[in-house]
């Protein structure tokens, strides 16, 4: 099987029209940010001034010494790639399992509450080269036996991938609470009673696993993997591979953030600057690939306040996150792409 039969069909064209410039035309060169060094985080001596300070100017930062083994995340790469590596009918078959809480996705990195892409409105740019695998944590246990794809050589691996994302999810969910309450006391936010489950609620934690295909590229010549965007989290917690390509802006420029082995990135998300009363920012990135011949993985993982709970801040309307949750969507399909916060900001044009 050739690589690009792994790719879903529209992949393959946007391939293929670009091998076809690649031979009469020289290869664009590829404008990225300047390099920069984030703040790094200690998991085992945890400063809370490094850590203020990296959530007030940055909203990024490294995570060292997470206590993740190095073998679980090494084996967790080699059977994601393995999975995404199937032929597109084998994978869309094999996630369309009756019940199966997992779904694969391709072409928008938009996805709704069941982990379906969703259909984006005619404002949004052309197919975006990503696809991947949602996964909600509490619900791997679910993930049936056996599954409606016909190859069922591939269900060992599937039931190895759930093994793999259950361990992975114990750890990132031990570091995501330690980095949560650290927060907490920097901003000395109240977490007395239910109030850090509501902010934080565990059950909401999903991951998903990210193949960006060995081409990329936009019209303009950008090798854009993903779209400028905020995450919608409290708390985004990433682990990628050496291809790099994550890019954040600071200001109004734009700077690689480079791949370390062994750490994690920690960003930020919308919800967490609401909770900060905008102390702390919501981070806005890309992944913009820097090699048009190799692919690139990640793994990241996302978590949201619970569903109901009421967020309030001087600077926005209250809203509960399945409010926000309902416009962004509403958004995306309509327009093209997320406004985010600004449609709760009473201050901003775009305030509804």
């Amino acid at each position: 099987m050739s690589i690009s039969e792994s790719y879903p069909p529209a992949f393959r064209r946007v391939i293929n029209d670009e091998d076809r410039l690649a031979t009469a035309e020289a290869e664009p060169v590829l404008v990225q940010g300047k390099d920069i060094n984030i703040p790094v985080i200690d998991m085992e001596r945890l400063d809370k001034e490094i850590l203020r300070e990296a959530c007030k100017e940055w909203g990024i930062f490294r995570l060292e010494n997470h206590g993740v083994p190095l073998a679980l995340t090494s084996r967790l790469q080699e059977i994601s790639e393995s999975l995404l590596s199937l032929p597109f009918e084998n994978k869309r078959d094999l996630f369309a399992a009756v019940n199966s809480p997992l779904s694969y996705f391709w072409g928008t990195p938009a996805l709704n509450r069941s982990g379906d892409a969703l259909k984006r409105g005619a404002q949004a740019s052309n197919v975006t080269m990503l696809e991947g695998f949602n996964v909600p944590l509490s619900s791997l246990s679910k993930l049936p036996t056996s599954t409606s794809c016909d190859d069922d050589a591939q269900e060992p691996k599937l039931e190895s991938f759930r093994v793999l994302m259950e361990e992975y999810g114990r750890h990132i969910t031990r570091i995501v609470v330690s980095l949560f309450e650290a927060i907490a006391q920097t901003l000395n936010l109240e977490l007395s009673g239910n109030r850090r489950s509501e902010f934080l609620s565990e059950s909401t934690g999903l991951i998903r696993v990210y193949r960006y295909p060995r081409s990329s590229y936009q019209a303009a010549g950008e090798a854009l993997g993903m779209e400028v965007h905020t995450d919608s989290s409290v708390i985004s917690i990433l682990k990628e591979d050496e291809s790099g390509g994550l890019e954040i802006m600071k200001g109004e420029e734009w700077f690689c953030v480079k791949p370390v082995a062994n750490t994690l990135i920690v960003n930020l998300g919308d919800m967490m600057q609401v909770i900060s009363d905008d102390e702390y920012k919501s981070v806005t990135h890309r992944v913009k690939k820097k090699n048009r011949k190799t692919e690139r993985h990640s793994v990241c993982y996302f978590v949201f306040p619970k569903r109901d709970c009421v967020i309030k801040s001087s600077n926005y309307k209250p809203f509960t996150y399945s409010e926000f949750e309902a416009q962004v969507q509403a958004d995306v399909q309509s327009l093209g792409t997320k406004i985010g916060l600004p449609r709760f900001n009473p201050n901003s044009p775009l305030f509804l």
